[in-house]
């Protein structure tokens, strides 16, 4: 596959870069600055910004899959939706399919169906309430768009760690261990977000957790 990468200097989009050269995809790698030393040497870079949307629709052309791991910095939470609407619009543009990471926000607690994980204080304190509040609108974005796009949240807890190669797969419902933790590695995301690419499923929105 040729899979193009935004948002590849960051935690989760540099993972998804590397998982999926690491599986012996074609990846290309979009910045905005200068890409990361990090990065295998395998992948294409390419300058360009999110909501360029003829620069995008450019770099779509012909790619079988975006992944789109982009994030506003504190304080810009409100650039999220805006920006992923700019993606899904070069996206449609391009023909290709668009998978979103995204946020927990808009998944539901265990247990209690009304009540969403944005609302949840065990699971979004204080500190984190706008970026999941721009994950809520982020998805709404991509709900509105006629762009073929598959949105996953994260769990709860998003951190780097160990590539076990394993998580669990759920619906909209946060995933959660028995102790109601909820977790799971920026690597272990990068191998659900190429399994995602590999063999769509059925859901437009899922999440993953350990």
């Amino acid at each position: 596959m040729r899979i193009v990468v935004i948002g590849a200097s960051g935690m989760v989009g540099s993972r998804v870069a590397g998982e999926a050269t690491r599986r012996g995809h074609r990846t290309t790698v979009v910045f905005r600055g200068e890409p990361p030393a990090s990065l295998p040497a395998e992948v294409t870079t390419a300058r360009g910004d999110a909501t360029d949307r003829e620069r995008m629709r450019g770099l779509f052309t012909g790619a079988d899959a975006v992944v789109a791991a982009t994030r506003p910095a504190p304080g810009h939470e409100n650039l999220a939706a805006p920006t992923t609407t700019a993606l899904l619009d070069a996206a449609a543009a391009a023909g290709t399919r668009l998978l979103v990471v995204g946020g927990a926000g808009p998944l539901w607690t265990p247990g209690r169906p009304d009540l969403a994980v944005l609302d949840n204080p065990d699971y979004v304190p204080t500190a984190w309430r706008d970026i999941a509040a721009a994950s809520v609108a982020q998805l709404d974005a991509c709900r509105a768009h006629s762009a073929d796009w598959v949105y996953l949240s994260p769990a709860a807890l998003l951190e780097p760690g160990p590539r076990t190669g394993t998580y669990r797969r759920g619906g909209t419902t946060l995933v959660t261990t028995a102790d109601g933790t909820s977790r799971i590695s920026a690597e272990d995301l990068a191998v659900a977000v190429l399994d995602e690419l590999e063999n769509p499923g059925e859901d437009r929105h899922f999440t993953v957790g350990y």
